[in-house]
């Protein structure tokens, strides 16, 4: 039996993870007292406005750690043709809460650049052959377009990763340094995924609630305003927030549309 793709933004909670049975088959992942009630009380409210699902996750963000608050965008675009791909990015007002770890490729006087700019590893072509014996140790790429034939080989190690650099996302550039500061200040990529679902985090659950709210709505503006041109009827189907170990909330499209303009 063919098991379907689940979305946050279609459920009130989380699915369930599955993981192998004692006799090889699967079984469901248990879930705390704490959660289930946590699920049971987003379920019972319904859709909720934009603000209002933020700080549900956000009171409810009860982890030993300063949980991520996630949002999950169920797009109307069929992401296998290459006219309706959904892949932007966007510099969150409040940034994410994470300091990334930039690496820089590039030659000349560009290293400096990129040094001056706060970049954590800079080298030339000599990352290649590092980054193919399996170093990782960054959480971003950028590169100068005249190094892009040496990086391009990287495709299958970067890619799955969401690390391969594009002059789309503003990661192939001369300009090392601007790209440098946006990373460092909260600059963050979402794409829509093979099933038409975007997933993305905008901050921390211990941000004050107006810095999450505007960093939510900077991003669902930014990917509604990503809309390809040929997208036809509703875009936004659903959407969801929660937090990192948190049961998601349901958000009604039309009100968050309308909080994304005010």
């Amino acid at each position: 039996m063919q098991h379907l793709p689940y979305c946050a933004a279609e459920s009130g909670g989380r699915a369930q993870k599955r993981s192998p049975g004692p006799r090889g088959g699967m079984e469901m992942k248990r879930r705390s007292k704490r959660y289930k009630a946590v699920a049971e009380k987003a379920s019972a409210m319904g859709l909720l406005g934009l603000k209002d699902a933020i700080a549900f996750a956000k009171e409810n963000a009860t982890a030993k750690f300063d949980e991520s608050v996630e949002l999950h965008v169920r797009l109307g675009v069929d992401p296998r043709h290459a006219d309706q791909q959904v892949r932007s990015t966007i510099v969150l007002p409040h940034g994410t809460g994470v300091v990334k770890k930039v690496l820089v490729i590039a030659g000349g006087e560009k290293l400096k650049e990129a040094q001056d700019a706060g970049a954590d590893f800079v080298g030339g072509e000599d990352m290649v052959p590092k980054i193919e014996g399996g170093w990782l140790d960054f959480d971003a790429v950028i590169v100068t377009p005249d190094m892009m034939k040496s990086v391009g080989k990287l495709g299958k190690i970067l890619g799955p990763r969401g690390l391969m650099p594009s002059a789309k996302t503003g990661t192939v550039t001369f300009d090392v340094a601007s790209a440098v500061a946006e990373i460092k200040a909260g600059k963050v990529e979402f794409r829509v995924d093979k099933f038409g679902i975007i997933h993305n985090s905008f901050g921390k659950a211990g941000f004050p609630m107006e810095n999450l709210y505007e960093n939510g709505k900077a991003l669902l503006g930014a990917i509604q305003k990503a809309k390809p041109a040929v997208a036809k009827g509703q875009y936004m189907k659903s959407i969801a927030i929660t937090s990192t170990m948190g049961a998601s909330v349901r958000v009604d499209p039309a009100v968050a549309l309308k909080e994304i303009t005010e």
